[in-house]
Formats: structure tokens, C-alpha cells, sequence
């Protein structure tokens, strides 16, 4: 069985430096560890040691902060965002103006089999539509009309069809979640 070489604890005062490194507040620092801003200021505060299983994850980003960064969502520059999900695991964000034909997208997986557009880093807006057309059913369904009155859609649109099912695929566990809006 292996071993591993992690702290049995980090102080407050170490934490409070690596939170200054990652150049992130209380509140943004909370967010990431997915805890309270009253948990972060108590390790920060307090002479407890801070032990338990967040520790190997501290010990991480104190070797290597930029980790924090590569987990960072990007300021949405487009009017539409696509979080394409598999389980509860972002793999790809998608922001589109679709007026424009324009199209960014950030991975947060290295496994192509998991991100929207595989090994494609830089899809055009014709590579956006057939990943719209690959998550929901095709256009050539037999009685497709009354497919698209239950989900209450009045034409063919795959990104209105992906809104009304996330997406989803029967046997598959990849979903989208749709934000529409001003850019940020």
C-alpha cells in the first residue's frame, strides 16, 4: 500500500499567505474550498491547527497555485453560455454570440472524450451547430412534429430543444446547462 508525504496539518498563518498568493478574499477563498467565510476567517484567526482531509488539497496548491487558476471560470464575454457538464463535473464552458458566429470555449477536463468538441480547442460556429445537433434528436424523426409539441417547441431548433431537455441523451450521463444574458 502506498504512502504519501502530506502535512498532518497547515497553520492559519500558512493558509493566510497561500490565500494571499492565490490573490483571492476570504469570500472567493471560501468559495473555492466550498466551505463558509466564517471557515476561512477561523483558520485565518485562530491558533488551531487546521488538520483533516482539506490539508492534502492546501498542501497542493502551496507546491503549485496556478492549479487555482486552471479551475477559474472565465468572464463571459458573449450573450449565450453553455456549461457542458458530464455527471456534476463542468468538462467544457461554451460562450456564443450567436448573431456574430462567434464562439470561445475554456476545457477543465484533458480527456477528449469528455469536452464538448474532443480535441478541437478552437471550434468554428459551424462545429457549434453539429454539437448542438449531436445532443439532442435528429431533425428526420419520425413524427417529429409531435415530439416537439410536448416539449412545447413550435420548430425545429436545436439549442430550444437542448433548453426544454439539458441536453441529455438516453444512456449517456452528459448534460448542458444554458445561461442566456448580457455579457458580463
Amino acid at each position: 500500500m502506498a504512502e504519501y508525504i502530506t502535512r498532518e496539518y497547515i497553520s492559519g498563518e500558512e493558509f493566510r499567505e497561500l490565500r494571499g498568493k492565490l490573490g483571492l478574499t476570504q469570500k472567493e477563498m471560501a468559495d473555492f474550498l466550498r466551505c463558509s467565510k466564517r471557515t476561512v476567517e477561523n483558520w485565518e484567526t485562530k491558533a488551531e491547527k487546521i488538520t483533516g482531509p482539506m490539508v492534502p488539497l492546501l498542501e497542493i496548491l502551496i507546491r503549485h497555485p496556478e492549479q487555482a487558476q486552471a479551475l477559474e471560470v472565465p468572464a463571459q464575454r458573449l450573450r449565450l453560455r453553455l456549461w457542458y457538464y458530464y455527471e456534476n463535473q463542468v468538462c467544457t464552458i461554451i460562450d456564443v454570440d450567436e448573431m456574430r458566429r462567434l464562439v470561445s470555449i475554456r476545457n477543465y477536463t484533458s480527456n477528449p472524450l469528455f469536452r464538448a468538441f474532443g480535441i478541437n480547442t478552437e471550434p468554428t460556429f459551424e462545429d457549434y451547430e453539429s454539437f448542438l445537433a449531436s445532443r439532442c434528436f435528429p431533425e428526420s424523426r419520425d413524427k417529429i412534429k409531435l415530439e416537439l409539441k410536448a416539449l412545447g417547441i413550435p420548430f425545429y431548433d436545436p439549442l430550444l430543444i437542448i433548453e426544454k431537455t439539458g441536453g441529455r441523451m438516453a444512456e449517456d450521463h452528459f448534460w448542458i446547462r444554458i445561461d442566456r444574458g448580457e455579457r458580463k
